[in-house]
Parts: C-alpha cells; structure tokens; sequence
C-alpha cells in the first residue's frame, strides 16, 4: 500500500509556466471550488496543511504537484465554477485544465470531488465529459456527507450512480467526509489500485 502520509509539495506551475516532466504516476484531483477538494487531500495525507483551505472559495490558481515518492504523485487542480473572479482569469484556468486533462500521459486517473449536498452541476459534469473522451477513469468523492443523515446520503448516491451509468470510461462513486473520515479507506484504496506500477 501507497504511504500517503508522505506527501509533500513537490512543484507547481500556471498559464505562464511550463510543467513538470510527463513521465511519472500522477492522479489529479478536480472539483469546484467550496467543494472539500483542498480538505479531501489533507484528510487523504494526514496533514492539516498539505493544500491550503479557504473560506474563500478559489485559492488554487495553479497546479500543485504533491511526490508520495520518488515516482508518484497527487495533482491539485484549480477549482472551477466559482463567480467571485474575471471572466478572463476564469477562462485561463480552465484552458489550462483542459489542456493538462487532455494532453497528460503521466495520468492514471482524476479524482472529481463535490459537495453530496449539490453534486453533478453543469461544470462537474463538463469535467467527467473531458476525461471521458480521453478515456482518463474516474471516481467520484461526493464530501460532505457528515452533513447529511445516512438516508439522504444513500439517496444521493444511488441518484449519481444512476446519472453516471451511461459513461463509457472507468467511472465510481463514494461517499466522504473529512470531518469524521467517513469512506476514507475506500478513497486510499481506489488511489493504491490506479498508481501501482
């Protein structure tokens, strides 16, 4: 099994940037921004402070590559679907995504992060459309769920599972809280199966 516990801050790079060398193991994490994706990753880690949370939703403006070794690593994307910021700065985010998503050989699968309170919006499901014309697998992490009574949670689950079934590529679900590290086990698991060699 992986040590997740030893991931530290590897690199980052922006529009303005070049990235890292395409030739490792990575696994990228997505979401939008206020869904629990910065506290998903520290739960993930055991580290309060691995990716920055904010009450202010957008803090990621770039991507962030955290090594587990000297070969693996988790990848934080920008988060998307936030209205507090220019169109311009929005567009460049995404096209930066976009083109790492699609271009990316290193990649082994995105992790999509989102609220179980409000899951599948139009920008979660643009995301599972860009990974899924690249074939990318992907597993859904519905956070949160700490929230919800166990009733509402399942309903929510069996409700996106039956949104995604139609999605020709690699695609799973669970639920998660950072809170209680609810579906913790599964989400280590799902990470370990995807970044062995």
């Amino acid at each position: 099994m992986i040590n997740f516990k030893n991931a530290k801050f590897s690199t980052a790079f922006s529009a303005n940037s070049k990235p890292p060398e395409d030739r490792f193991i990575e696994v990228a994490f997505a979401g939008r921004s206020n869904a629990g994706k910065s506290s998903s990753l520290n739960t993930l880690t055991g580290q309060k402070k691995l990716a920055r949370t904010s009450s202010k939703p957008g803090r990621t403006q770039q991507i962030n590559f955290f090594g587990l070794d000297d070969k693996r690593f988790l990848v934080d994307l920008p988060g998307y679907g936030y209205a507090a910021v220019s169109k311009s700065l929005k567009e460049e985010w995404q096209g930066l995504m976009e083109g790492f998503l699609r271009s990316r050989q290193s990649l082994r699968g995105v992790v999509i992060i989102m609220d179980i309170r409000h899951p599948l919006k139009d920008n979660d499901i643009q995301m599972i459309e860009w990974c899924d014309e690249r074939a990318l697998p992907m597993h859904i992490v519905l956070t949160k769920a700490d929230k919800l009574k166990k009733n509402k949670i399942n309903q929510t689950l069996f409700a996106v599972k039956k949104e995604i079934q139609d999605v020709k590529t690699d695609i799973s679900v669970q639920v998660f809280s950072s809170e209680t590290s609810l579906g913790l086990p599964e989400l280590r698991a799902k990470l370990d199966e995807w970044m062995r060699e």
